[in-house]
C-alpha cells in the first residue's frame, strides 16, 4: 500500500514559504542592512538559512491490513513522514508510492469548512476524496451514529467543541471509502469511552477489512491497543522497525532521564499543600552511579525534609508507577518522625526490585499524617526518581512481557511432584 524508498525531507531554518511581495522586499531588505529579518520565524536551533533534516533516508513498505504505529520524542519527526505519506508536502530526496486512497486525520476539523454544519461538511470530505454523492448517502447515517453527534449534526462546526471536531473528524475519516487511514494524535482530545470506540473500529478495519492504518500517538498503551507493527523515530532518523512492545521498549529507555537525586527547593507544589506543615528539599540514590538494580538488589533513597510547624506522626507513602502512570503498587511506612517547626531530618530507606518485572518505574513521595478520626492527610505529594529493573536470565528464560502479563514478578510456585498420569481415572 505504501513504498518509501530512501526519503529525505529539509527545511531551512527561518524560510517561509508562500509569503506575499511585500514581505519578500521587507526580507531582503533588513538581510541587505545587516538587520534580524522582521518576517523570520523564532527558532532556538541553528542560524537563519542554516538547513537541517527533519528525515534522512527513510525508507519501509507498509502492506494491506497493517495497524503500524509511529512513536518518538517530539521533534523526532513523525508528522512530518504522515504529511508527506499524505501528499500535504513532498520529498527532498526519494520516493513515495501510495496505492490507494487516503483519509488523513493530523489535527481536529482537518478539511472542515466552519461555516457549514456537520452533516455538509461530511459530503463535503467525501467529495474532497473523490466520493460520488450517492456513496456518501449510502454512509452517513453511520458516520453520524458513530460520532454520537445527532443532535448537532446540522449545527455548524465552527460552534463545535474540540472534543465534538473530533469525534466528527474521526467518523468521516474512518467511515469513508479509502483504503489507507491516517491518525495523528487526534485521539487525545477525545473521552475515554470514544478513544476505545475508536481504536476497536480501526483495529477491525486493518484486521478485518484489510485497510491499512497509521497511527502517531504518545500514549504507549493506544498502541498496544492497536498496533501490530511500530517503527521509531529519532531527530529523523528511522532507529526501529518491528514488534510494538520493543518498540515501546526502545522509545521509553530513550527518553527515561538518569536521574540519581533530585532538588526540590524550586519546584512549585499545588495551592492545597503550600500551607502544608512539611516540605521535602531532595532526593537521592546514594552512593550510586546508575538507576539500573537486577535480582536481589535494593533501591536504597536519601530525603531531606524539615518542619515549617510542630507535626507528629509523620507517615511516608512511596506510590510506584509505570510509564504509563498507572500504579503498581505502594510501600507505606507509618509514623516515621515527629517534628517540631525549623527542624530537618534525613530520611533513608530501602525496598526490594525481586518483584518487578524488568522495566522502568516511577516513585511519586507522598507524606501524610492521620487526624483523629484515622483519616489520611497528605502534607507532601511531589514525583520522584525513577529506577530500571533488569534481571539476570537464562538461556532458556523467556522475555518478559508486559502487554499479556504485567509488572509484577510472580514467584515461590514450585513443582512438587510429576509423574506418569492414571489413565484409569479420566
Amino acid at each position: 500500500m505504501i513504498d518509501i524508498r530512501h526519503v529525505d525531507k529539509q527545511y531551512r531554518i527561518g524560510q517561509i514559504n508562500g509569503t506575499t511581495l511585500q514581505h519578500e522586499l521587507q526580507s531582503w531588505w533588513a538581510r541587505k542592512q545587516g538587520k534580524d529579518d522582521p518576517n523570520r520565524k523564532l527558532s532556538s536551533k541553528g542560524n537563519y538559512g542554516d538547513l537541517f533534516y527533519a528525515l534522512k533516508d527513510i525508507s519501509l513498505q507498509i502492506t494491506p491490513g497493517e495497524a503500524v504505529g509511529i512513536i518518538g520524542a517530539n521533534g523526532a519527526g513523525k508528522s512530518t513522514l504522515l504529511k508527506l505519506i499524505s501528499r500535504i508536502t513532498a520529498p527532498t530526496a526519494g520516493s513515495i508510492d501510495i496505492d490507494g486512497r487516503v483519509t488523513t486525520m493530523l489535527e481536529v476539523g482537518t478539511g472542515f469548512d466552519g461555516e457549514l454544519t456537520g452533516r455538509e461538511n461530511i459530503y463535503f470530505n467525501g467529495t474532497l476524496l473523490g466520493m460520488r454523492k450517492e456513496e456518501v448517502d449510502a454512509k452517513i447515517d453511520e458516520i453520524i451514529a458513530f460520532s454520537g453527534l445527532e443532535e448537532f449534526i446540522d449545527t455548524p462546526v465552527k460552534r463545535y467543541s474540540s472534543g465534538m471536531y473530533m469525534k466528527l473528524g474521526f467518523s468521516v475519516a474512518a467511515h469513508l471509502n479509502s483504503e489507507i487511514i491516517i491518525v495523528d494524535e487526534v485521539l487525545a482530545v477525545g473521552d475515554n469511552d470514544f478513544q476505545n470506540k475508536c481504536i476497536r473500529y480501526m483495529k477491525e478495519a486493518s484486521s478485518l477489512q484489510g485497510r491499512t492504518v497509521l497511527c502517531v500517538s504518545h500514549n504507549m498503551q493506544q498502541i498496544r491497543k492497536l498496533c501490530t507493527r511500530c517503527i521509531v523515530l529519532d531527530q529523523g532518523h528511522l532507529i526501529f522497525d518491528g514488534d510494538p512492545e520493543e518498540a515501546i521498549r526502545i522509545y521509553l529507555h530513550q527518553s527515561v532521564r538518569e536521574e540519581l537525586s533530585i532538588n526540590y527547593d524550586n519546584v512549585v507544589r499545588p495551592d492545597w499543600l503550600k500551607e502544608q506543615p512539611l516540605v521535602l528539599h531532595s532526593a537521592c540514590f546514594p552512593d550510586r552511579d546508575s538507576n539500573l538494580f537486577s535480582d536481589s538488589e535494593r533501591v536504597r533513597i536519601r530525603l531531606v525534609f524539615s518542619a515549617l510547624k510542630d507535626i507528629k506522626g509523620v507517615s511516608l507513602r512511596l506510590e510506584v508507577k509505570d510509564t504509563f502512570n498507572e500504579a503498581i503498587g505502594t510501600f507505606i511506612l507509618y509514623d516515621i518522625a515527629d517534628l517540631t517547626a525549623g527542624e530537618k531530618k534525613e530520611l533513608i530507606l530501602e525496598y526490594p526490585v525481586s518483584s518487578f518485572a524488568d522495566g522502568i518505574y516511577n516513585i511519586v513521595y507522598n507524606f501524610f499524617v492521620r487526624d483523629e478520626l484515622g483519616n489520611n492527610l497528605n502534607i507532601e505529594n511531589v514525583p520522584g526518581l525513577s529506577f530500571r529493573v533488569r534481571h539476570a536470565r537464562g538461556d532458556s528464560e523467556l522475555a518478559w512481557d508486559h502487554r499479556n502479563w504485567g509488572n509484577i514478578f510472580l514467584y515461590g510456585a514450585e513443582v512438587l511432584q510429576i509423574s506418569d498420569a492414571d489413565t484409569s481415572q479420566l
